[in-house]
């Protein structure tokens, strides 16, 4: 266990050089007793992923961590809402200027290229896995990606990064915990990006298009087709500019 400097004194921290996945090691934790509220982070991970088990590209120099805390399981997407929210605020605080916005349901992006993803995972009956990854030296190449050293022409320390992240996430988890995921929801709209637009969201089922009009109470999206009919999203690729 270490800590650094301005570490929320609630809040325990591992530290690591390498990781397979912070994720997988945050589960590992939590089979053998560790009850959180916990962040696990690594210079490098040698098999970190994102949603539906895709490659997370993790060069020395980007931000890998995950928190490990208890949330009923009924409610552990909207943790995903919370990270969102706090990550998104993060990195338009070195962007000054410059579009960054929430994509539905796990994405921030910066003038429409992915800068950072989150990854929610179930590692007990009580226990969820937050993963975040955010490009703040490196981006993979060949994908619409971003980092904030391609902004701004350096890279903000992970270590400073981490630190005003772990003490976001706790203030806006008690937030979630005491006033329900209704701040959350208004938080995270204000920074969503596609809300009004027309979207294509590719579900496992089949895919829809239409209106992007909200988030339901729960964080689910909802879209309006060219019928006229509400759909009701949890689990989707979503595409903007359709």
């Amino acid at each position: 266990m270490t800590v650094i400097s301005g570490w929320p004194e609630a809040v325990g921290l591992r530290r690591y050089e390498m990781l397979d996945s912070t994720n997988e090691e945050a589960r590992r934790l939590a089979r053998a007793g560790e009850q959180g509220p916990l962040w696990i982070t690594a210079a490098r991970q040698s098999a970190g992923r994102g949603r539906h088990g895709r490659a997370w590209v993790s060069e020395q120099g980007n931000l890998f961590a995950t928190l490990l805390t208890e949330t009923a399981s009924s409610r552990s997407a909207q943790a995903g809402f919370v990270a969102g929210v706090c990550v998104a605020d993060i990195i338009a605080e070195h962007l000054r200027g410059k579009s960054v916005k929430l994509k539905w349901p796990n994405d921030v992006l910066i003038a429409g290229r992915k800068a950072a993803g989150i990854l929610v995972e179930h590692v007990s009956d009580r226990l969820i896995a937050v993963g975040i990854g955010i490009n703040l030296a490196h981006c993979p190449a060949g994908v619409n990606a971003v980092s904030i050293a391609e902004m701004t022409g350096s890279a903000p320390d992970p270590g400073e990064v981490l630190t005003l992240l772990a003490g976001r996430m706790l203030d806006w988890m008690m937030v979630w915990r005491h006033e329900g995921f209704g701040p959350i929801r208004d938080a995270w709209i204000a920074r969503a990006g596609g809300v009004g637009d027309m979207i294509r969201a590719v579900t496992a089922q089949r895919p829809y298009e239409g209106i992007f009009e909200d988030l339901d109470r729960d964080g689910a999206l909802l879209l309006r087709d060219e019928n006229g009919t509400s759909h009701r999203i949890t689990a989707a690729d979503v595409f903007y500019g359709c």
